[in-house]
Parts: C-alpha cells; structure tokens; sequence
C-alpha cells in the first residue's frame, strides 16, 4: 500500500470515531432524561457550587449536594456543567477532586448561572481526535518510518543484547533480557507483558538505563493512570517533568507537573508580577471607554490619538470621548506588552525546564502539545500501547529516533465506537509482533495470582510460558486469615478458601436463561445475579474485606443489575473496566445461556483472558456450561476447572 494513501485512511477512520463519540454522547444526552443519565452514572443533578481556590491559572469550583453522588465521573474527566439541558452549554471543566457528596470542578472563567441548581455531565473529548489528525497531516519521518515497519515497507535492523547492570536488583531472567534488547536495538524493540508479569516495572529500568547513558526520554501511555503510574516510580530517581492538565495529575503527584515546576521556578515571581502589573492597569482602563465600532466610527487607533493630542472631536464624536477612548488605547498597548512579557518570560521557563528534564511523561495526546514541538528525544517508550490506536501512538513515535512498546496484544485492544473505524482496534504493537516477533521478548513470571489461577490462561494464550513465582505460587484466602465457614452444601465447595479456581454451572437450573431489556443491546442474567448477591454475602460474613472483592462481566446491564442488589462498596465492572487491575477475589459472570449456543462478543478470547487473570487468590465464574461449551476455548476452560480446579453444578433448589 502506498504510505500517503494510508496515512490519509487513518485519518478518515479518526474522524469516523470522533463523529460516533460525539455522536453517542449526544444521542444519549437527548434520549436519557437527566435522572436516567444520572442512574447511568453519566451524569449529576442538583448541585450547588463556590468558588473555593485557583490553581495553575484555573478557578476551581466545589459542587455539592446532600444526596451522595454515585458516578462513573472521575478525577481528570471533561464534563459540561449546564442549568439542566447539556447540548445547550458550551461551558466544559476537568473533575479535580470527587468525595461522597462532592466534585471539585476547574474551570478557566465561572459564570455566575453556573453556581446554582447546575447537572455536571460526562464529556466526550474532542481534542484528543483533533491532535492526532494534526499529526497525521504533518507526520514526522520518524512516525513514517514507523509505519512503514508495520506495513512491511521497510525491514528494521536486528537487535542484540546489551549488558548493563540493573539499577532494579529483583529483576527476572526474562525481564533482564527484554531491557537487554531494548537497549541493543537501533530502531524500535517490543516488550510483551502478560498479566502480572511486571511490564512496568521492566519499562521502569528501560527508562532509568536510557537515561544513564544520556538518552533523552519521551515517556507516555495511553491513560493518565498509567502515566501516574510511571512517575511515581520515576520520581527521585530522574529529573522530570509531567505534562498534561494538573487536574489530571494524582494529587501527590502535583510536583511532577510543569505547571507547578513552573511556579515554583526562581524567575516565576516576576511573571507574576507583570501579570500584576497589567491586572492592575486593566482596572485603570476599564474606567475609560473602550472605542468599539459604535463610538470610534470607523476611526484608526492612531487617528483618536491624533485627534486627542489636539484636543478636537471628529466624525460626531465629542472631543470628551475621543479623549477617554484615546486614555483607553494607551492603558491597553501597555497592558498587552506586560501580558506579552510574562509570557515570552514564562516559555523561557518551560522551555529550560523541559532541556534540563532528563525524561518527559505525558498522555500519548499530551505528547502533541506545542512545548515539545520542537524537542529531539532519544527513544520514546510507550506503555499500555496494545490498548492504544496507531494514531494515538504516532504522536510520541513521531518525536523521537527510536521506540519501545509495551504491551500485550492477548488482551483488550482499544475500544472503538464506530462499525465503520472498526480497524482502528488493530494496534502498531499488534502489527508489528505479528511481523517480527524477533523483535520482542515475552515476559515469562508471573507476581500476581496463585499457580492454579494462571495454568489456564497461560497454556491457552502464551504457550504455557508463564510461571508463578514462588512468592505468589500457592497464595490462597487462609492466608489474609479467612477461615472455612459451614453454609452447607453447594456453599461450602464455592467458598472454601483452599479453593482458588471454582466453576458454578447453571445448565441443569431452570431459571439459567439470559434477558434482553426492552431497547437494550446488552444482555443481563437475573439467576447468575442472584448468585453472585449470595456468594459476597457470604463472603462478607467469612472475613473478607468488602476491598477484596471484584465483580466482572461482560455486558453493562448485568453489571447494572449486579450492583443494585450488592452492597455499594463491592466493585462491580465490566471486562473492559478491569484490564491493568487486580483483586484478592473475583466474581465473573458470563451472562450468556440460550438454546442457540450464541456467544455474542465473548467470542473475542481477549476478553476471557482478562477475565481469568484479574484474581490472585480466588476466582468464581458462573455460567451455563452447555452454551459456553459449545466453543473450543470455553469447553476446554470447564474441562480444566473439572481437573484442576472445583466444579459445583447448582440444581433446582441452589442456596
């Protein structure tokens, strides 16, 4: 394929995304009442809010309620604060803060409306989209050289092992020798994490050897979690900085911001002060008229002050006005040079802070922003780029000589809304494993799970090439101090603490059967719902932490409907909300039972994957064993469970 026509077709595909996010945000913010919005956790109603600080240029709103606020709406999430219809309002802030019955919203201006009786709503993010066409239309030769290794246009060099000595003593074999070849390739190098294998950790020392021999690093991910993630175990260790919107940021994490390095920069009180200054004079001039098109009448700048300096009127203008406006103009030209020179002053700042930064983290987004535009790094090294699209991670690829992915193209790829961008879920990191797998190195141990917990998975999705480490190999419930607890029969074989695998078939019970609600494309399971209520009831009355528990499922109304019959504290998500996290326990339900042996979208493995691997010391999954079995992978996963694990057949009469 030609690279210009590919290039142009990734950005038809980003626009095609764009128009559906956007696009389904409004058609659910038109069909969704705002009280049905907010049960979907979308939205918030009935808040009130005061001005409560500033920081880093931007007011920042307290809103609150006495009802306690439950919503998907987190930290560093774009809302539109609105009187009660979203689609009429164009005033947008980033969530900073969230407690029970609060959100703390920063916002660049307040209006008064907006303090009162106000609904804050999710927010799709345009600007995302916007940076990544920009970047496709003017793509570096380094991000094209990067495509054409994925598309087979140009063939990368070999990579060979270089010997370092680790600044992380605890690494493994396999660990060792992907930071090894990372270090030894010329043009880019893959470094395949599986579940719990410490990917981050093995990025982590790439980063830190880069840096010893005077590499200059762009480190991103695709979530501002993940890039917390890095920072926290960079800091102290390198000098960096962090950019994006501090609301972003982890708050402990503040101090990596550019933002705040910025303000606490020696030579950022004189900023300050000539923003001081020019507030000051604004305040002088406002006291003046401002010569708009209905009292200047077509007159220049330099013809009022002309005119002033003769003390005369023109054009029906009295010589008082020509006079005040003339006042006007001068108080601005001097406002305007002080606003220019704190800010000619404050790029100064940041671009020495950036020079004197030995690694820069941001988003994959971030990566776009202009006080790196013109920065030549060493290597960029992505993390989470098996859940990020081409387009997405062209951005940091496009600014530096080398690259590193991390990823694990086994489990979830991006989302993606659009039937029509549907390819944009194949990743770079994806193409190019595919097409040289020389080129990356597995990582083979495993510190998450108990060994009977990962034997599955890892035969079925790696080639049996992961190992528990010893330190996790027989972890178990008896070891947080659970103890066995006689419930009686099914009960006792489900919750048994000695039982990290568990398999609960409903195929004999008469009430197994899968629902659709009415203008619903999701599916819910009202028997497997029920089930999983009972089991963490259970599990609260034997010791275990409400903390301890996950609950996933594939489909958002089983999810729905779980939650409303456990009690708020359990976390309950859909597989593509638990990718990168970890539980002591985990409920799975599967949903699906039908006289058709329909799968639906469990037919992407990738999600069993995730599915498998989230618990580390025990994992119950429920579900009809005759319409899973009627595919290879689940067939084979019950059979397993019947082997090595506890298999519990619940009958007519359960519980």
């Amino acid at each position: 394929m030609n690279l210009q026509r590919y290039i142009n077709h990734l950005k038809d595909l980003v626009e095609l995304e764009r128009e559906a996010e956007i696009e389904a945000m409004r058609e659910e913010m038109k069909r969704l009442s705002g009280r049905e919005r907010e049960n979907a956790g979308r939205a918030v109603l009935g808040l009130n809010g005061k001005i409560v600080g500033e920081e880093f240029g931007f007011r920042l709103v307290k809103y609150g309620r006495e009802r306690e606020i439950k919503s998907e709406i987190s930290v560093g999430d774009l809302v539109v604060i609105s009187r009660g219809d979203p689609l009429k309002s164009d005033l947008i802030g980033t969530v900073t803060e969230k407690g029970k019955r609060f959100l703390v919203v920063a916002m660049e201006t307040v209006p008064r409306w907006a303090l009162k009786g106000v609904r804050i709503d999710l927010y799709a993010n345009d600007v995302t989209f916007k940076r990544q066409i920009e970047n496709l239309e003017k793509l570096s030769e380094e991000g094209k050289k990067a495509l054409r290794f994925a598309l087979g246009m140009e063939k990368p060099s070999e990579s060979s092992e270089v010997e370092f000595v680790p600044f992380d003593p605890g690494l493994n074999e396999s660990q060792h020798r992907a930071v090894a070849l990372a270090l030894g390739s010329r043009d880019f190098f893959l470094v395949h994490g599986p579940f719990g294998t410490g990917k981050t950790r093995t990025v982590v020392e790439i980063i830190l050897q880069e840096v010893k021999r005077g590499s200059k690093v762009l480190a991103t991910a695709e979530s501002n979690v993940a890039v917390d993630n890095l920072v926290e175990r960079l800091w102290g260790k390198v000098r960096l900085v962090r950019l994006g919107h501090p609301s972003r940021v982890s708050r402990h994490l503040k101090e990596s911001t550019l933002a705040y390095q910025v303000e606490a920069h020696e030579r950022y009180g004189k900023v300050r002060e000539l923003r001081n200054r020019a507030e000051r004079l604004l305040m002088l001039r406002d006291q003046f008229i401002k010569p708009t098109p209905q009292w200047r009448r077509g007159l220049k700048d330099r013809e009022i002050l002309k005119l002033a300096e003769r003390g005369i009127g023109a054009r029906g203008v009295p010589a008082k006005v020509v006079k005040s406006m003339a006042q006007w103009i001068k108080f601005n030209a001097e406002i305007q040079k002080l606003y220019d020179a704190a800010r000619r002053l404050e790029e100064d700042i940041i671009r020495g802070i950036i020079a004197q930064a030995d690694v820069v983290l941001s988003t994959n987004s971030s990566a776009a922003l202009d006080f790196i535009k013109d920065v030549e790094f060493d290597v960029a090294v992505v993390d989470e780029a098996s859940q990020t699209t081409i387009p997405s991670v062209l951005i940091p690829l496009s600014k530096a000589r080398r690259f590193v992915l991390a990823g694990d193209h086994r489990q979830l790829p991006p989302t993606v809304l659009s039937e029509k961008a549907r390819e944009l879920s194949e990743t770079l990191f994806e193409k190019l494993i595919e097409r040289y797998p020389a080129k990356a190195q597995m990582l083979e141990v495993q510190y998450r799970m108990n060994e009977r917990l990962m034997e599955f998975p890892s035969r079925e999705f790696y080639g049996g090439r992961i190992k528990a480490d010893g330190s996790v190999r027989g972890i178990t419930l008896l070891d947080l101090g659970v103890k066995p607890v006689s419930f009686g029969e099914p009960w006792d074989s489900i919750l048994n603490p000695e039982n990290p695998l568990v398999f609960v078939d409903t195929s004999h019970h008469p009430e197994k059967r899968e629902r659709q609600r009415w203008g619903s494309q999701s599916r819910e399971n009202p028997l497997e719902a029920r089930l999983i209520a009972e089991i963490v009831e259970r599990l609260l009355r034997m010791g275990v932490k409400p903390e301890w528990i996950g609950i996933i499922t594939p489909y958002d109304d089983q999810r729905d409907l779980i939650s409303s019959l456990v009690p708020e504290e359990i976390e309950v998500k859909t597989v593509d909300g638990y990718q990168g996290r970890e539980k002591e326990v985990v409920l799975l339900s599967f949903v699906r039972s039908n006289e058709e042996g329909e799968l639906g979208f469990l037919m992407d493995l990738r999600r069993l994957n995730v599915s498998l691997t989230r618990a580390k010391r025990k994992l119950i999954a429920i579900g009809d064993s005759g319409t899973l079995g009627r595919h290879p992978t689940y067939r084979r996963f019950i059979e397993f469970v019947r082997r090595r694990g506890t298999f519990v057949e619940i009958g007519g009469k359960e519980g």
